[in-house]
């Protein structure tokens, strides 16, 4: 069995989740960091991180992590954590492909007594129905007696500087008794919240699943009071702070649910329970409920216009925010396109800007063409759409100027004064 001496770790994706734990890992371990993406291999060894999850001083703390993105350097690993996308296709099924290349590569390297654990996020038997084969078949190995794994989701929250990794509790598991001792004594070298071990793989990916699917559930349930308060002419967020004066109301607000977690995580468990035969109602309802979000805030911005009588066709509008969420650069899955598409069916002239994220990759997910400075700008209308730092810290007055004499103001994210917005969720 593997001796925490002998450790050599393999980080296996070096996106938000894999980043943030080579640094932590690499501070005390030999550890390779591996990317196919050359350019991303090239960046972290200059220094820089464009996700911004790590500082350019954090990366030189991790003095034992090198950067790959060649297979044979991950050779003489021995401990391999996996944490590579899992993302849902057009259809709205798991897509396990980045799962199952990541698996065949390992497998290539995979030695007699090697540990390989996945923190994607899977529906529940994933890890031992879809990528242990794939480790068997390519490596020539057998599970559980030539080699081991293990499950410890991940719980990264891009952008948050105050959860990160080593202070948010982790859930561990193996695939023997002994291999679950070993991978809850791994993670306990860098987590100093504490470990929770869960009795099997299986246990600990449904834990994980159902983590953002409970969140993605009661959002669904403010989302539809919203509507329901919207058109009975009452302020959605003040029910929520009068509500929330008792101990055990959940505090949740109204949103559009985007990003590579909630608005995805739900479908993969929803994915087996169907194979099951079972049909999950309460889940694919808020799913449904939660897609169809940026449409209605679309709909309820021109009704606005329309009753103060601003002439919608050939109006021009300003969207601020892209990324799924505040202070993050990330825009894989960003509701907010939902609400710019539907937008721009009533033949308007449309802006979006967010200083957060690379122009590039807007144009390259969604052909959309950010500006890069409101300056000399005056609308007819204004979506508050990201809760950014920038836009929090900027004032009433501030948002008047980028307005012509009569426009809308509409604030997604409760960041303004009741009072001085025509329109709230």
């Amino acid at each position: 069995m593997l001796q925490l001496s002998d450790l050599k770790i393999a980080i296996i994706g070096l996106g938000y989740v894999g980043l943030p734990l080579a640094v932590e890992f690499g501070k005390q371990l030999p550890v390779v960091g591996f990317d196919i993406q050359q350019k991303r291999i090239q960046e972290l060894q200059s220094g820089h991180d464009h996700t911004l999850e790590v500082s350019s001083e954090e990366l030189k703390q991790a003095t034992q992590l090198t950067y790959s993105a060649h297979l044979d350097d991950l050779r003489s690993c021995n401990f391999f954590i996996v944490t590579v996308p899992t993302p849902i296709d057009e259809f709205k099924q798991p897509d396990l492909t980045p799962l199952i290349k990541a698996s065949t590569s390992i497998a290539k390297v995979l030695k007699k007594g090697d540990v390989v654990v996945y923190e994607s996020t899977v529906y529940p038997g994933a890890t031992e129905e879809a990528c242990i084969p794939v480790l068997e078949q390519v490596s020539g190995l057998k599970f559980n007696q030539d080699f081991f794994a293990g499950y410890s989701p991940e719980r990264i929250n891009p952008g948050d500087k105050l959860h990160r990794v080593t202070n948010i509790l982790k859930v561990t598991s193996g695939s023997t008794p002994e291999v679950a001792d070993f991978v809850d004594a791994v993670y306990q070298l860098i987590v100093t919240a504490g470990t929770h071990k869960a009795p099997s793989i299986k246990v600990a990916e449904a834990a994980k699943v159902i983590e953002n699917t409970q969140r993605d559930v009661n959002i669904a349930l403010i989302n539809e009071l919203a509507v329901i308060f919207n058109k009975l002419g009452i302020d959605t967020e003040a029910v929520l702070q009068a509500a929330g004066t008792k101990w055990n109301f959940l505090t949740f607000r109204p949103g559009l649910v985007g990003g590579h977690c909630i608005g995805v995580d739900p479908y993969y468990l929803t994915h087996k329970a169907q194979s099951l035969g079972l049909h999950p109602e309460i889940i694919l309802a808020a799913r449904r409920l939660n897609d169809r979000m940026g449409e209605y805030v679309a709909t309820q911005l021109i009704k606005e216009m329309v009753k103060q009588r601003i002439q919608v066709v050939g109006s021009k509008i300003l969207v601020m925010g892209l990324s799924f969420k505040e202070n993050c650069p990330d825009i894989r899955n960003t509701k907010i396109v939902d609400m710019v598409k539907a937008l721009k069916e009533y033949d308007l002239d449309l802006d979006i800007y967010d200083p957060w994220v690379d122009p590039l990759d807007a144009a390259k997910e969604y052909g959309i063409d950010p500006v890069s400075s409101l300056a000399n700008a005056k609308y007819d209308a204004i979506v508050l759409a990201v809760a950014h730092d920038q836009f929090k810290q900027m004032s009433i007055d501030e948002f008047k100027a980028l307005a012509k004499e009569k426009y809308v103001l509409y604030d997604l994210k409760y960041i303004l004064n009741q009072l001085d917005v025509d329109i709230r969720l």
